[in-house]
């Protein structure tokens, strides 16, 4: 369970304080206002803060680790306080924080390792149709190398969602690991994978959670999920291109990942290969820092970090109800997964009628507004809901995100709607 402080209501601040953090945002595009960001599924925009971070530790403190001068001990320290940071927005301990390029490698090199420890020839891997291929391809990868069972759980097209009863056929007494994902990046469902890391400890199996999507709406618990590994990426919560694994300490200490001797073998170092991204730990860390510091007081870094996606969540449930609405009323419009109201992120996906995807974004972004367009690497959900290679639209909402905004991307679909509908 949690061992989190109770809640009490914090002050957080408004849109338009947190829209001044993003210099990206005065960004203009083919002579329309300020650039509409809708892209933050595929990595959010990034607050002075975070790069400011950055090129202080470039500037003033750039080193290897481990060695006998002073900036070489300022990186020791640097990293010390970065995993600190990702420990609180996990609810982890900094021993069980492992940073890596992003979430696919951090994922294959931990398969690698289970590979070499944990599984043989016959055991059974549980994945989902619903997830992004990073958490898909590194369990592919083992069947292919170690003999391994894959065994795919259904997706319900019609509500974006995971298919429970086959999530519990799949799960048998050969089942060595469940790897679920928290959140759809490209439907916004959110799953719950409690429920899903108690049917695999149930089974005997490990459990590990693609928290890519869900740790920028959603802040993760990994002491309530009961998860073992759990992965996110900072580039979708306001940070550079880096990657961050929670392995329970005892996983993490006991498990053979590949790596150059003599490197340091304890925990989580013994899980980082090579030179780590410092910088991008830095940025990691003032990432995190900069979504405690959006709620105001002088309380406990975990504690601040919850009320800011408390106020998050609640204003983007009224973005998300806002677009949906608006799109829903567009003739030859199609949405797809969790309707407002169900717990899911503020991801809203569509097509438009006799319209590629990719056209769509196009001429969305010549009225200064960009989403995403494709299937994400979500490719299963995209086959499951019969559509071709053009995929999906993709519109999520960020912090900076505002109603206005919004406005802006209904009208423009409902243009490029209306103009096909025209020839038609």
């Amino acid at each position: 369970m949690s061992n989190e402080a109770p809640h009490r209501a914090f002050d957080v601040k408004s849109t338009v304080e947190i829209r001044a953090h993003f210099p990206a945002l005065e960004r203009r595009h083919g002579g329309h206002a300020t650039v509409a960001y809708f892209d933050g599924p595929g990595g959010t925009q990034v607050p002075r803060v975070v790069v400011e971070a950055m090129s202080d530790y470039l500037y003033r403190h750039n080193a290897n680790t481990h060695w006998a001068y002073p900036t070489s001990a300022e990186t020791d320290a640097c990293i010390e306080d970065a995993r600190q940071s990702l420990a609180d927005f996990l609810n982890a301990s900094p021993a069980e924080i492992v940073f890596g390029a992003n979430m696919t490698t951090l994922a294959f090199h931990l398969s690698r390792a289970l590979g070499r420890t944990v599984l043989q020839a016959g055991d059974e891997i549980v994945v989902t149709e619903l997830d992004h291929h990073a958490n898909v391809a590194p369990w592919q990868a083992l069947a292919r190398e170690r003999g391994v069972t894959l065994r795919m759980v259904r997706m319900i097209p019609e509500t974006g969602e995971i298919d429970w009863e086959d999530f519990e056929r799949k799960l048998t007494r050969k089942t060595k690991l469940v790897a679920i994902g928290a959140a759809s990046n490209a439907l916004g469902t959110i799953t719950d994978v409690r429920r899903a890391v108690e049917m695999a400890h149930a089974h005997g199996a490990l459990a590990f959670v693609d928290a890519v999507h869900y740790a920028p709406h959603q802040l993760a618990d990994v002491r309530e999920i009961n998860c073992d590994f759990l992965v996110c990426s900072a580039y979708k919560f306001y940070g550079p291109h880096v990657g961050a694994l929670f392995a329970r300490r005892g996983l993490l200490e006991s498990l053979d990942f590949p790596k150059l001797l003599p490197a340091p073998d304890t925990a989580p170092e013994r899980a980082e290969t090579g030179t780590q991204n410092h910088e991008g730990m830095m940025g990691a860390a003032a990432a995190v820092d900069f979504l405690a510091s959006l709620a105001h007081g002088e309380d406990s870094r975990r504690q601040r970090l919850r009320a800011t996606f408390d106020a998050l969540h609640s204003r983007a449930a009224k973005l998300v109800k806002q677009m949906w609405d608006g799109l829903a009323q567009i003739e030859g419009v199609t949405l797809y997964g969790p309707q407002p109201g169900a717990r899911r992120t503020p991801t809203v996906s569509f097509t438009v009628r006799h319209v590629a995807s990719t056209d769509v974004a196009r001429k969305l972004a010549a009225r200064g507004v960009f989403v995403s367009h494709g299937d994400f690497y979500a490719a299963t959900v995209v086959e499951r809901l019969g559509l071709g290679e053009e995929g999906l639209v993709r519109a999520g909402c960020a912090c900076y995100t505002t109603p206005e905004e919004v406005e802006r991307i209904v009208e423009g679909v409902c243009q490029i709607a209306s103009n096909i509908n025209q020839l038609t």
